[in-house]
């Protein structure tokens, strides 16, 4: 079986969307933002006019992903977070042609990327009814 860091990675890659989790000013906030995995770590992009990459970057964030509202019926649910060092980077061609394209509008206002890369140092990983074990024992 993978590590909980290595399959909250994988688990990431699955999915599009999550949410980072860190503090602006003392106070706990949580912003969505688009990521792609790549090499092991998870690049972010998010819109610049919401000033929250400037909370993210240089700073330890959570950042987290789940398939609970697109689980089909029997499917297990499973939820991963991870938490590391997250930095501002300039995505390579190939990296912004993996996020695909960007959102015209976000509340109302033409979308601004600003990207950021985590690399996990810690990292969990929740699922119900031993989904996971069973896909891991089957692909191991």
């Amino acid at each position: 079986m993978p590590t909980d860091e290595q399959l909250a990675v994988d688990l990431l890659g699955r999915t599009d969307y999550g949410r980072a989790a860190t503090s602006m000013r003392a106070l706990p906030f949580l912003a969505f933002a688009r990521h792609i995995v790549v090499e092991g770590r998870v690049l972010l992009r998010m819109h610049r006019g919401c000033g929250y990459h400037r909370a993210c970057a240089g700073s330890v964030v959570a950042y987290g992903a789940d398939n609970l509202s697109s689980a089909r019926p029997g499917e297990s649910l499973w939820s991963v977070q991870i938490v590391g060092q997250c930095e501002a980077i300039e995505p390579t061609a190939a990296q912004l042609e993996l996020f695909g394209p960007v959102p015209r509008l976000v509340d109302g206002e033409p979308f601004e990327p600003v990207h950021l890369v985590i690399d996990p140092q810690f990292a969990s990983v929740h699922s119900t009814d031993g989904g996971l074990e069973r896909h891991f024992r089957h692909v191991l």
